[in-house]
């Protein structure tokens, strides 16, 4: 009736209010409501989930994708979708097991040498601190092939992969203890910890159950695999954990099914594993002291070392009072410690109740060792009456917990599965408050921080199994279903249905946004799986191709709108390594990189750099493009990889073509040969002159610069003899022929000249200030070398002397520099921008940083004669 009440009343206020703003709009929402049948309740629910364009949620909710092996990322309270991340499945769009950095990390998952790319993500947990989460780490259960992975979010990124090396399945991770020392992951189904094979005949003797203490660096993120340890469980299926909080720091809390050890065999005649696995009345929870068992997995002694991990005999934990047993109902599936850490609450799925253990009670019988009995391996049981505080009649199928903002006066939410329902009730009264119809089949459920030390209420998310008839018929495979319930009133309010379109979720863990702080943009050449600078870091001027043998590696870069290089030919066989650095700054000015039928990507965000390796094993000709579509000039940013048979011998299409030439042509094709010639000898020349004049032979470093520039010019005159002497004979296509030839020595003098030519003015030219050297570090890393090429006009104008240019110099290039935009109209600006075709991005520089700059185009003004 209480409900019904309050159902009603919050009905005429939003009937009342939303006839208010239909009013105020002239009616126009009356009619949109009438043409889509909403009523007044429908349109307030709307309201309270929606964000208008720019708002952002109030909290993130990190939610497991099942099968799909990733983690889901979205908001709250709008529901929307942002990010999907890849964890033990490659996930194609940020490059994610096709790129080099975070193939390494996927194979930090191999299992037993065998590569595995795909997982059945569970649980994923937070990191905490005072049992408080600090939006800092990620981690992740894979259940199917059992490993925990560990997510920065800092830039939402796989970074580790652990695999468990005695378990053969593990449910029951992820659960951080209180100060994040800690990563519980409980097994699944009981197997040997062994490698070997043991019949099922052997299962009580040789099949264990266990729990890993993964110990964690909370401020690396990294898991440390050699201070890790597993307590030895009976074969009993080990579910799901939870740790002490509180009161209970330093222990831990797991609870199990088929405490009958049955092992079923339909297949000769026995009942099923669901018959055979469910005949008692009660399963045992698993109560262990991690933080005394972690110092005595300190001395070997205490340890059987087992495939290269330390395991805790279950006689060693007994003996040392560290490992204890409490009934619980039958088939329980979860097991929710407090935020205070004294009340640790169970439900069993095949029972009506919620049962509520207390601390106090529990660590009162333990130390009194009050028991009533040992299990067949000799631990401890606890009498379930007397360490319980009550249990509370909630409906069928009761599985987990969430505690709500008033936790201290026992608020509560739980899941029923048969019943299809969410249950608001008070663990210390144990009454029941009020139920929500979900749709359908509830599984986990989330809470806004409903399993810290500091739960914030508001919201409970229903993690539906089943979707049924609630979305468009997308065929026989349903999405799954999350609905947000409203629990800041005395009654839930179911608000809206989220369809997932990757399954199976299972649970999910939800934060304040305002915890977390996501990178918007790396240091330059970072790669984003170490977070350390990229060994194939590449600026702006830097981009080069070595080969070593049949080795190439391809020193890249990428920036609005090119790709540098944007011509690479290599040899069919080669292994090829090509390293991309993204020279872009402005936030979310993203690239991405492929070449056709090489099965590689990479996603490129703002200052990373990272690395694709492939064989060329296929001869042809293959575009490489960016796959993101970052600009007006999008499909131009793109280049060819030619891949030649080193065996073949290539008739050149221009060869042939120059066989159908007429003579007139052939004239027409050697003037013009030869006039490139000369127009490359001119700069040639130029060079030279300025090392000259610049005494080059001083500097032992430039001499052997020109040394080499000069080996390759000396063979040009042989060269020109034999032009000369066929252009004598008429034969105009071999002429030709020679002078191309004289092209590609040319190139090559004037390649290593103009670097001979760069090295001279880095030793002769007048001494950088530190605000010029760093300005010079800013101009490299902010990309504006892929457009302005000091001394030449480039994709954009020569630099030099461009605080020459305008009247009061100095604050019109930093005022350009910090916002272009504003100064696209300025008469010098648009008649910039009409003749090179593009607009100076804003790069996001600092003041700083633009200082610096301004300083640096000083120094190059000072030096001017030398560029």
């Amino acid at each position: 009736m209480t409900k019904h009440f309050n159902k009603l009343t919050s009905l005429i206020v939003g009937t009342t209010l939303v006839a208010s703003v239909a009013s105020a709009a002239g009616g126009e929402l009356q009619k949109v409501m009438k043409a889509r049948g909403l009523s007044e309740i429908d349109v307030i629910r709307a309201a309270k989930t929606y964000n208008p364009s720019g708002v952002k949620d109030e909290f993130v909710v990190f939610s497991s994708a099942g099968q799909a092996g990733q983690v889901i990322v979205y908001g709250v309270p709008s529901m929307r979708i942002l990010k999907y991340i890849g964890v033990f499945t490659p996930e194609p769009w940020q490059g994610y097991g096709f790129d080099e950095e975070s193939k390494k990390v996927l194979r930090q998952g191999n299992i037993r040498g065998r590569e595995i790319n795909w997982g059945d993500t569970h649980h994923p947990a937070l990191s905490e601190i005072d049992g408080k989460y600090d939006g800092k780490w990620l981690a992740i259960n894979d259940k199917a092939n059992p490993r925990i992975a560990i997510i920065d979010l800092a830039d939402f990124e796989t970074k580790q992969i652990v695999s468990n090396k005695v378990f053969k399945s593990a449910h029951g991770g992820s659960f951080f203890t209180q100060n994040s020392e800690y990563i519980i992951d409980a097994a699944q189904y009981a197997a040997p910890l062994d490698n070997n094979y043991h019949p099922i005949e052997d299962y009580k003797e040789s099949y264990r159950g266990g729990v890993t203490m993964w110990k964690f660096d909370n401020k690396k993120g990294k898991i440390n695999e050699k201070a890790s340890f597993t307590i030895e469980m009976p074969p009993y299926m080990q579910d799901l954990s939870d740790a002490g909080k509180g009161v209970s720091h330093g222990w831990g809390f797991t609870n199990s099914f088929n405490t009958e050890m049955y092992t079923g065999g339909i297949e000769v005649g026995m009942p099923p594993n669901e018959a055979g696995m469910s005949r008692n009345d009660t399963d045992f929870l698993h109560v262990y002291n991690w933080e005394k068992l972690a110092k005595l997995a300190e001395d070997k002694k205490n340890v059987k070392v087992i495939n290269g991990h330390r395991v805790i005999p279950i006689d060693i934990a007994v003996k040392n009072n560290a490992l204890f047993l409490i009934p619980e109902p039958k088939s329980p599936h979860g097991v929710d410690v407090s935020p205070d850490g004294e009340y640790i609450i169970v439900c069993g799925k095949l029972d009506t109740h919620a049962s509520v253990f207390k601390w106090s009670k529990i660590q009162k019988l333990i130390k009194a060792k009050k028991y009533v009995g040992k299990d067949p391996y000799g631990i401890p049981i606890l009498d379930m009456k007397e360490s319980l505080h009550g249990q509370a009649e909630l409906g069928l199928g009761p599985l987990h917990n969430q505690y709500g903002k008033n936790w201290k006066d026992g608020e509560i939410y739980t899941s029923l599965y048969v019943d299809s329902q969410i249950v608001k009730w008070n663990y210390k009264t144990l009454k029941v408050l009020d139920k929500e119809n979900v749709h359908y089949n509830v599984g986990h459920l989330c809470g806004m921080e409903g399993k810290s030390a500091d739960p914030q209420g508001k919201y409970i998310i229903s993690l539906n199994k089943l979707a049924i008839d609630r979305f468009q018929n997308v065929g026989p495979l349903h999405p799954q279903n999350h609905q947000l319930i409203d629990i800041s009133g005395k009654t839930m309010d179911l608000l809206v249905d989220m369809p997932l379109p990757l399954g199976e979720p299972h649970q999910a863990v939800a934060i304040r946004a305002s915890k977390l702080h996501g990178h918007v943009r790396y240091p330059m050449g970072t790669n984003s799986r170490t977070d350390s600078i990229h060994e194939g870091k590449t600026l702006a001027g830097q981009e080069r191709i070595e080969r070593n043998g049949n080795k190439v590696k391809i020193y890249a870069t990428v920036v609005r709108s090119h790709i540098n290089p944007e011509r690479i030919t290599v040899n069919k066989g080669d292994e090829v390594t090509m390293y991309l650095t993204n020279l872009e700054r402005a936030q979310d000015e993203a690239h991405g990189f492929t070449i056709d039928n090489f099965n590689v990507h990479a996603s490129l965000e703002p200052g990373k750099t990272a690395s694709i390796k492939f064989i060329a094993d296929i001869e042809g000709v293959f575009p490489y493009y960016c796959t993101e579509f970052c600009s007006a000039l999008h499909l131009e940013m793109m280049g060819y990889l030619m891949v030649k048979d080193p065996n073949k011998k290539y008739v050149s299409a221009q060869k042939l073509k120059m066989k159908t030439m007429s003579k007139a042509d052939l004239t027409a094709e050697y003037k013009k040969t030869v006039a490139v010639n000369d127009a490359t000898d001119a700069v040639i020349q130029s060079v030279v002159a300025f090392l000259k004049e610049n005494k080059f032979g001083d500097h032992k470093v430039v001499a052997a610069l020109v040394t080499d520039a000069f080996d390759q010019y000396g063979q040009i005159p042989a060269q020109k003899k034999k032009a000369d002497e066929a252009l004598k004979k008429g034969d105009l296509e071999k002429a030709i022929l020679f002078e191309n030839m004289i092209w590609q020595l040319m190139v090559k003098t004037a390649d290593v000249g103009i670097r001979a030519k760069d090295t001279l003015v880095s030793l002769i030219a007048t001494k950088k200030s530190d605000a010029a050297q760093a300005g010079e570090t800013a101009f490299g890393e902010g990309g504006c070398g892929g457009c302005h090429v000091i001394g030449k006009v480039s994709s954009g104008p020569d630099l030099t002397g461009v605080l020459q240019r305008h009247e009061n110099p100095e604050k019109w290039v930093k005022d350009f520099i910090m916002d272009p935009e504003k100064m696209y109209h300025d008469p010098y600006v648009a008649s910039m921008v009409d003749y090179f075709k593009l607009k100076m991005p804003n790069q996001h520089m600092s003041e700083k940083e633009t200082e610096d700059i301004i300083e640096y185009l000083k120094w190059i003004d000072e030096n001017a004669n030398l560029f």
